[in-house]
C-alpha cells in the first residue's frame, strides 16, 4: 500500500507541479530534518497550501471543505478525542447515520483513519482542509470558543484569582486578597494555573514552552485542553516561581528534577508533583495534581460495579497474599491501591510502601521512596521491609523477576501485597509472572486476584440526551440495537465535550483450586481468561463498560474507545 509520501510525490511529477530536481531537493530536506514531505514542501516554500490542497483534490478524488464557513457542531467532540484529532490534524464536521464526515491536513493517512474506525465505529468520510482552518475549529469544537487560546498579558492578570498563593516553606498557602494586592504578574501567573487547574478538575498541569510563547494545558477527564498560552518573557521567570517552591534547583537546566509542594486550599491540603525535563526551547514542567480527600471517600467513590466491589473487599479481607492491579499509565491504578491502603489502615496495622515515587503521603503508613541512583530499590526495599514486621505491603510495581520473588515468597508468609502490572487484562498478569521466571506453583499458592483497570468517561448530566447508536458501533459490540443508549449534547458544564468526570472499570479474576491448577500446567491467559469468564461468572472490562452504557452512564463510542 502507498504511502501518503509515495503517493504524494507520485502527484507532484505527474501533475508537474515539482521538477525531478525540485522534488528530490525536497525529499533530500524531509530526510535530513525527519518531517513529513507534506510540511517540507509548504514551509520550504515549494507550493502554497491552497495549490496543494486543489491537486490533491483533483488527483484523488476527494473533495475540498473551507471550514471558515462551515458551521462547527461542537456535540461531535464526544465522537472524537481532542489527543486524536490534534496528532492526526483533523476534525470530526458532520455525522450521516453510520458515516463520519472529517476534514483532515492528510487523507491518505492510513493510521489516522484507521484509528479513527476504531475508536468512532463509523465509516469514515474524509474530506480536505486547509490545516490553520482545522486548527482554528478545533479550538472552537474543543474549548467552545470563537477565538484562539488567549495569551495572558499585562491586562489580563487583573482578572487573576482574587486569593493569591503565598509560599511558606513547600506548603503554599491561600490567604486574603488583602494581604497579597501587590503580588508580582508572575505570582499572579502561578496563582491562575493553580487556582483554573483545581476549577476545572484537572489531573495535571503541563508548561511546555513554544517558539513564540509557553504553552499551558490541563488534562482534564484523561485529555490534554489548552487553556491559555503566556508570553515568552515570562517563561523563565514562571519555570523558576515553581521550582522554588517545589524545591528543585533553579540552576539547574540540563537535567530533568522531581519536586513536589502543597497547597491549602477551603481547609483541605493539595499536593502537586513537579517534574522538570530540558527541551530545545527551554524547561518543560509537569505538574500532577494529587488531591488526598479523594482517597477518604472510600471505595464505593470509585465507581466499580457492586460484583467487582464486593470481590475487591474479599480479597482484600484476607490476611495474607498477593493481589495484582493491571493496567496502562492512567487506568487509575494508584487511586485504586492507596484507597485500599486508606481502607487497612488502623491503629493495630504495620503498613509500609516501597514507591517510585511517593504520590500521596499518607499519615499512619510508612512510605519508602525508590532511589536507585544509591541502590535503593524495589528489590532491596522490599528486603529490608521484611524486617520491619509489616501486615501489609504496597509495592509501586513489579519491574522484575527479583522483585515478584521477593514478593511472592512475602505473601506466602504472612504479608498481604499488593503491587501493579503493565498488563492488558487480568488473565495475561498471571502468565506475565511465569514470563519472569516464577514458579508457576509459588504464584499460584500465593496470588489471590489478579484485576485489569480502566478509567471511562461519564455522559454529562446537565446535557444528557437519548442517542441511536450507529449500525457499526452496534456490530463491533454485539449488541441489541433496540436497547437505550445516551449521550452527551455538549454544554458549558462540561467544556463542550459531552462528557464529565470518569468511572473505575475493574475486570477481577479471582483464582479457585482450577486455576491454581491451570497456572501449575502454564495454560495460557486465553484458557484462564475463557474458564473465569464461562465457569466463575467473572466480567471483562468489556462487559463492564457495557453495563455501564445500560445504565445511562457512558456512550457506546466511549466503551469501543476505552476496551479495544
Amino acid at each position: 500500500m502507498a504511502t501518503f509520501k509515495d503517493r504524494l510525490t507520485e502527484i507532484m511529477l505527474n501533475q508537474k507541479i515539482l521538477t525531478a530536481q525540485k522534488l528530490q531537493e525536497a525529499l533530500d530536506i524531509q530526510k535530513k530534518k525527519s518531517i513529513p514531505l507534506r510540511e517540507v514542501l509548504l514551509k520550504e516554500g515549494f507550493i502554497d497550501e491552497s495549490r496543494l490542497i486543489s491537486v490533491l483534490s483533483d488527483s484523488l478524488y476527494i473533495p475540498t471543505l473551507n471550514i471558515s464557513n462551515y458551521h462547527i457542531d461542537s456535540s461531535l467532540a464526544g465522537l472524537v478525542p481532542e489527543r486524536l484529532a490534534r496528532q492526526y490534524r483533523l476534525i470530526p464536521i458532520a455525522r450521516l447515520g453510520d458515516t463520519l464526515t472529517v476534514a483532515m491536513t492528510d487523507p491518505l493517512n492510513i493510521f489516522a483513519l484507521d484509528d479513527l474506525r476504531i475508536i468512532t465505529g463509523f465509516k469514515i468520510d474524509p474530506v480536505i482542509a486547509l490545516e490553520k482552518d482545522i486548527l482554528r475549529a478545533q479550538g472552537v469544537m474543543y474549548q467552545h470558543k470563537g477565538e484562539e487560546v488567549p495569551i495572558l498579558g499585562e491586562e489580563e492578570l487583573k482578572g487573576a484569582p482574587s486569593s493569591a498563593i503565598v509560599q511558606s516553606g513547600n506548603t503554599l498557602e491561600l490567604d486574603n486578597p488583602q494581604d497579597n494586592a501587590g503580588a508580582a504578574p508572575i505570582i499572579k501567573i502561578v496563582n491562575l494555573m493553580v487556582s483554573e487547574a483545581i476549577k476545572k478538575r484537572a489531573s495535571d498541569i503541563h508548561l511546555e514552552p513554544q517558539e513564540d510563547d509557553l504553552r499551558v494545558r490541563f488534562r482534564i477527564d484523561g485529555d490534554l485542553v489548552d487553556v491559555f498560552r503566556i508570553p515568552k518573557k515570562n517563561q523563565n521567570a514562571i519555570i523558576a516561581r515553581l521550582k522554588v517552591v517545589s524545591g528543585l534547583d533553579i540552576t539547574e537546566m540540563r537535567l530533568p528534577q522531581d519536586g513536589r509542594f502543597k497547597i491549602r486550599l477551603s481547609n483541605k491540603e493539595i499536593d502537586f508533583r513537579v517534574s522538570s525535563l530540558p527541551t530545545h526551547l527551554g524547561q518543560k514542567l509537569v505538574l500532577r495534581i494529587l488531591d488526598k480527600s479523594s482517597l477518604c471517600l472510600g471505595l464505593e467513590a470509585l465507581g466499580f460495579s457492586p460484583q467487582a466491589l464486593l470481590l475487591l473487599k474479599e480479597a482484600i479481607a484476607k490476611p495474607y497474599g498477593m493481589i495484582l492491579v493491571t493496567g496502562p499509565t492512567g487506568s487509575g491504578k494508584s487511586t485504586t491501591l492507596y484507597s485500599i491502603l486508606n481502607q487497612l489502615n488502623t491503629p493495630e496495622k504495620n503498613i509500609i510502601t516501597v514507591e517510585d515515587p511517593v504520590e500521596y503521603q499518607m499519615a499512619g503508613i510508612t512510605q519508602i521512596q525508590v532511589k536507585s541512583e544509591i541502590g535503593l530499590s524495589f528489590a532491596s526495599g522490599l528486603r529490608s521491609i521484611l524486617r520491619q514486621s509489616p501486615d501489609a505491603i504496597l509495592i509501586g510495581e513489579i519491574r522484575d523477576a527479583e522483585t515478584a520473588d521477593i514478593a511472592i515468597k512475602a505473601a506466602l508468609t504472612g504479608q498481604l501485597v499488593m503491587s501493579t502490572l503493565h498488563t492488558n487484562n487480568a488473565s495475561q498478569a498471571v502468565v506475565r509472572l511465569v514470563d519472569m521466571g516464577l514458579e508457576p506453583f509459588l504464584i499460584a499458592s500465593s496470588l489471590i486476584m489478579s484485576s485489569a483497570q480502566r478509567l471511562i468517561r461519564l455522559i454529562c448530566s446537565h446535557c444528557k440526551e437519548p442517542e441511536k447508536p450507529s449500525e457499526v458501533v452496534l456490530q463491533n459490540l454485539n449488541i441489541n440495537s433496540s436497547a437505550r443508549f445516551f449521550r452527551g449534547k455538549g454544554c458549558s458544564a462540561c467544556n463542550h465535550t459531552g462528557f464529565y468526570g470518569r468511572s473505575a472499570l475493574l475486570e477481577i479474576l479471582m483464582l479457585d483450586d482450577i486455576i491454581r491448577e491451570m497456572i501449575v500446567k502454564r495454560e495460557t491467559s486465553e484458557d484462564i481468561e475463557a474458564y473465569a469468564v464461562n465457569s466463575l461468572k467473572m466480567k471483562t472490562l468489556r462487559q463492564e463498560a457495557l453495563e455501564k452504557a445500560r445504565e445511562g452512564l457512558t456512550t457506546l463510542e466511549e466503551v469501543l474507545r476505552v476496551t479495544t
